[in-house]
């Protein structure tokens, strides 16, 4: 039998994971206690778990449970204290990491929205296609400004202003008849006994809302 499987059997597991603990200093799974002391000790899982179980219960490790996961590890007050050096050695080292960790969040941040602007982006057939389409809604928009320009039948500005004319008469004449129509059947349905609707519909007249017809807008 090697040397380290010597190690797992009996208390030697509690022994190499309380060392491993120490050393590493940072809390652990069941699950990545075996697989980082496996191949080097030949440790079993079952082994493992036992042993962590038996380190928290003895006091040596801590234990806390996440949902359905435990986490293991080394009891802080059994640490050696660190020196004022060391102290001021791990706050340096915190800060460099906190200026790294800020450096790669600020990168990651460019390099989202960096990759968010070309998924957004059109590809080169893409804007290949758009730009053949785009020729071709020229070509013909130039095609129909040629035809407009080279007719002969456009409307000349006096023209144009004698239909208006025309127009706003016609429309005038079209409000004053009705004003004196409406003024002539408010009078007759005065003595009629029945309702304006059935005066209508015996008489046979029809009126501009039957039809839809609404009075052109001044222009």
């Amino acid at each position: 039998m090697s040397k380290g499987r010597e190690a797992a059997g009996g208390g030697g597991a509690a022994a190499v994971l309380l060392r491993y603990l120490r050393e590493q200093n940072r809390p652990y799974s069941a699950q990545d206690a075996f697989g980082n002391l496996q191949r080097e000790h030949g440790l079993g899982k079952a082994a493992v778990v036992k042993a962590l179980e038996q380190l928290a219960q003895q006091g040596s490790v801590r234990e806390k449970v996440y949902g359905k996961q435990k986490i293991y590890f080394a009891a802080q007050e059994q640490l050696p204290a660190a020196s004022d050096a060391e102290l001021r050695g791990l706050d340096g080292e915190i800060a460099a990491r906190s200026g790294q960790l800020q450096a790669l969040q600020q990168s990651w941040r460019h390099m989202e929205a960096e990759l968010k602007d070309l998924n957004s982006s059109m590809t080169t057939p893409e804007i290949a296609r758009e730009i053949e389409a785009l020729r071709k809604d020229c070509a013909s928009y130039t095609e129909k400004l040629e035809r407009i320009k080279s007719a002969t039948n456009h409307v000349t500005p006096e023209e144009k202003e004698k239909v208006c004319r025309e127009q706003q008469l016609y429309r005038r004449e079209w409000r004053r008849r009705k004003r004196m129509a409406t003024e002539l059947l408010d009078a007759i349905l005065e003595g009629y006994p029945k309702s304006k609707k059935q005066f209508f519909e015996e008489v046979g007249i029809e009126t501009d809302e039957d039809h839809g017809v609404v009075l052109p807008a001044t222009t």
